[in-house]
């Protein structure tokens, strides 16, 4: 793909551990896709209101992908996401296209979107963020993320695969690798991984085979790598080559 113009991902300047923007690099380093990344700086309280957000994305909320070589804009992160998958992964490598595992995929992908990233969100919210501590609102969420935890090691465990559909890696595994890789950093805190581990060990090991995948590590170390970035930079530019030092 090296005649491809770089895509675009455009994000907050957060700290670089917002786990939806980390969710797409993950997916451009899986399917070397050359990228930049465009920041804008969240100290702007108009910036919503400005362009190019603006024309960028009506709901004023990161990632944002754009694509020069089509023309095309598109946010929220499980939209980006099936972009990348229909119109880059041309093999079906992380998809199937028989309708049975196909609609798999897509409940998965719901699932993700509607129950994973806002049950962890308001679990961090309450957690870190509210003006008050509401420890019912704490622990209503902590026990939606372990409900979560569980729904996906009881489907590993009905099916004995190491996958959610079929019997290889598919978009829908990668999708959930961000949030559940925050748990142990902030949301539920280190000890909870012994309690994962022996309350949901199938689902453990599915999340620690995914930490294992290259793309996965990659974006990682992306994302690590910018947690003490300057709020002024505007773009960090990353393609194939320079991943890779060519």
């Amino acid at each position: 793909m090296s005649d491809l113009k770089p895509l675009i991902v455009w994000r907050y300047h957060d700290g670089g551990l917002s786990p939806n923007p980390w969710k797409v690099v993950i997916f451009l380093y899986e399917l070397g896709l050359p990228w930049e990344m465009k920041i804008f700086d969240r100290t702007d309280p108009d910036v919503r209101d400005k362009e190019p957000m603006v024309s960028l994305t009506p709901n004023g909320r990161m990632p944002v992908l754009e694509d020069p070589n089509n023309g095309l804009k598109i946010w929220e992160s499980g939209a980006i996401i099936e972009y990348l998958i229909e119109t880059y992964d041309k093999t079906n490598r992380l998809s199937y296209t028989t309708p049975r595992e196909n609609y798999q995929l897509k409940s998965w992908m719901h699932f993700q979107m509607s129950g994973q990233g806002p049950y962890y969100g308001q679990r961090t919210w309450f957690l870190h963020l509210h003006h008050e501590p509401l420890p019912s609102a704490q622990e209503r969420y902590a026990n939606e993320v372990k409900r979560i935890l569980s729904v996906i090691d009881k489907h590993l465990t009905r099916t004995q695969r190491h996958w959610l559909v079929g019997d290889k890696m598919t978009f829908v595994d990668l999708m959930f690798v961000p949030w559940n890789t925050l748990l142990l950093m902030f949301m539920m805190g280190p000890d909870f991984s012994t309690e994962w581990q022996e309350k949901y060990p199938r689902c453990w090991e599915w999340h620690q085979r995914l930490l294992a995948v290259e793309s996965v590590r990659k974006a990682q170390e992306f994302t690590q790598g910018n947690v003490q970035k300057d709020p002024s930079a505007t773009i960090e530019v990353k393609s194939v080559e320079e991943i890779e030092g060519r």
